[in-house]
């Protein structure tokens, strides 16, 4: 019983056409490259073979058996582009006919010679019979699998064969993000500008240049980064505004430099001098405004560091923007704010650079006011250093209070009582700690229990009291370079240009930073003990920056004022989260404690947990 492939289909898709959706037979499949699964097909339709490559999305079916050599196959997207000077036929999109077949004819591989004299008369051609069915199909004299849609194929006037193959000028076919690969020689996409990188300069061994990048979403939610060099960076900079849609076509796409680029996708577009940018001036609301992929606060724990991630939380508190010197000798700013979730887990998130005058002064405001707002973070960058927390880079987007279904469960938790749930931080004091993380103790137990003796540190929190705090040397000159994403904190001293000198960084400078070193000593109803708060600490206890206090007390000399503030902060109640470990000081061996955060009180959160202790204590008794 023979099959009826397309006659001279081969021929006519590299002629141009991409509307017949011919009946061709998989004549050969090959595995290729080494970092990508890609598929190569020989497709035939009875008379001449052509290679193809099948997109990315369509590899599925070639893994579970579903094509595979031998099977008819329809073409529903395909189109012919030349790679590398070889004409090859790149399968978008198709449907499997027959499972199982053997070869139909003598197939022979189209030069390029014979595609630039096509047949353009697609009829069905009988070539070949014996092939194997895997469901149950009538038996009859012929069967024909005639396409969905097929027209004989006529090309148009554009595209009139006269000798050698003429440029094909027809606009490109609007296809998926999704679809999109190297092996297309003409495509066109349509969507959204999510997000718009800083225009940067660099300089190499080429000499100097600029460069910008843009991330798009598509109506299917396929993402991809659009990046644009030099010369090319004059034509679109300006154009390209978040949140308007784009007919973007003639680009060429490249693997995607997943260190930079953290978008699901492999390629990467880059717009060459030839490509077209084209406003689509009506709205599309088939094209969403923005794509998150949230995690749980909880789950970041369990984040690689360096990733990047979504996450979306209630802002709990905002500290206030800092000034910060790069190790470049550029200024920039920090602001350093805490999330936290239906998960019962915080976080902290660093804002750099503009986000702490923009979204991060708006926060503060709203905080400072008593309204808690929902935060969405896209594109945030994990840490692990000091616990896990999340910073912002160039391509994040800070979203407050956003229109989305997460948010709004996520508001209406916090109304209903989330708002007074403890939460546990997974920033600074959740370090390696084994079991006693988080583990609420005595200031006596500390001591009867020998905490810190061990190899690793314990952690620890305590509700104690501020009893009294040393106001000689309580701050330090520090480093404010930036190594990397961190500050240096290393402490200078005045050289003999009278700059403050770093031994680590070995640069000299004019102003350095003040960074607390405060010796307090803090009570319970159990008993008393040093702790030593570092600069974030040092600021929750004292209220103000390091600088201020250095300032009141040796360069206005406002002894006065300076004993108003410390004395303001005694006999205040806080809950420490603690890190006590042995240090060795000379030849003795003494426990250290030092302080990570120091939360003022909340009395309805300490109260809870108080009743939820007494209640365990009454069942533990009940039970003896």
């Amino acid at each position: 019983m023979p099959v009826n492939l397309t006659r001279n289909a081969i021929a006519s898709i590299n002629a141009g056409d991409v509307n017949s959706k011919p009946l061709v037979q998989v004549v050969d499949i090959k595995l290729i490259g080494n970092s990508q699964e890609r598929y190569r097909f020989l497709l035939s339709d009875s008379e001449s073979a052509q290679h193809a490559m099948l997109a990315t999305q369509l590899n599925e079916q070639v893994r579970t058996g579903r094509v595979e050599k031998g099977s008819i196959i329809q073409l529903i997207d395909y189109i012919c582009s030349t790679v590398q000077n070889r004409r090859i036929i790149v399968v978008l999109n198709m449907e499997t006919i027959i499972p199982e077949c053997e070869i139909i004819g003598n197939p022979k591989l189209l030069t390029d010679s014979d595609s630039a004299r096509p047949n353009s008369n697609l009829e069905p051609s009988v070539k070949s019979s014996n092939y194997k069915y895997r469901a149950n199909v009538p038996t009859n004299n012929v069967q024909s699998f005639r396409p969905t849609i097929q027209p004989p194929y006529q090309p148009p006037p554009n595209y009139k064969i006269q000798g050698p193959i003429m440029k094909n000028e027809a606009p490109a076919r609007i296809i998926p993000i999704a679809a999109l690969n190297p092996y297309q020689g003409r495509w066109a996409i349509k969507a959204r500008v999510t997000a718009k990188g800083d225009l940067r300069r660099y300089n190499n061994a080429r000499g100097d240049g600029k460069v910008f990048s843009f991330d798009l979403l598509d109506s299917d939610g396929g993402e991809i980064r659009v990046t644009c060099f030099n010369a090319v960076v004059d034509r679109f900079y300006n154009v390209i505004e978040v949140g308007r849609v784009y007919l973007i076509s003639k680009g060429s796409l490249k693997p995607a430099q997943k260190n930079f680029n953290h978008l699901k996708n492999e390629w990467e577009i880059f717009l060459e001098s030839n490509s077209t940018v084209e406003l689509c001036p009506y709205e599309d609301g088939s094209i969403p405004r923005q794509q998150f992929s949230f995690r749980p606060i909880c789950e970041i724990e369990s984040a690689e560091n360096n990733s990047i991630l979504d996450v979306i939380g209630i802002v709990i508190t905002v500290n206030p923007s800092v000034p910060i010197l790069r190790k470049n000798g550029m200024e920039t700013q920090r602001r350093i704010l805490n999330l936290k979730d239906a998960s019962e887990k915080s976080v902290e998130l660093t804002l750099w650079g503009d986000f702490c005058n923009k979204e991060g002064q708006k926060l503060q405001e709203m905080v400072d006011s008593g309204f808690f707002p929902v935060l969405a973070v896209k594109a945030g960058k994990v840490s692990d250093f000091n616990g896990k927390s999340i910073g912002t880079i160039s391509s994040t987007q800070l979203f407050i209070n956003p229109d989305c279904p997460e948010a709004q469960g996520l508001r209406d938790w916090f109304e209903k009582g989330g708002r007074n749930t403890a939460s546990i931080s997974i920033s600074k004091e959740n370090l390696p700690g084994g079991s006693k993380n988080e583990i609420r103790k005595t200031l006596s137990q500390i001591k009867d229990e020998g905490l810190g003796r061990s190899d690793k540190p314990d952690w620890v929190t305590a509700r104690a009291t501020v009893v009294f705090i040393k106001t000689d040397n309580f701050c330090y000159t520090a480093c404010p370079l930036m190594i990397g994403d961190r500050q240096c904190n290393k402490k200078v001293a005045r050289s003999l240009k009278n700059k403050w000198l770093c031994d680590r960084c070995n640069q000299e400078f004019e102003e350095c930073e003040y960074r607390y070193l405060l010796q307090v000593q803090i009570q319970d109803h159990t008993g008393l003990t040093w702790v030593t708060a570092f600069q974030e600490s040092g600021e929750e206890i004292l209220g103000c920056s390091a600088k201020e206090l250095y300032s009141l007390k040796y360069e206005l000399q406002d002894d006065t004022r300076f004993g108003e503030i410390i004395r303001s902060r005694l006999f205040n109640q806080y809950v420490f989260k603690l890190k006590i470990k042995e240090e060795l000081y000379g030849d003795e061996q003494r426990v250290k404690i030092t302080v990570v955060k120091a939360e003022k009180v909340n009395y309805s959160v300490e109260s809870r947990y108080l009743l939820d202790l007494i209640l365990k204590n009454l069942q533990i008794r009940k039970k003896f």
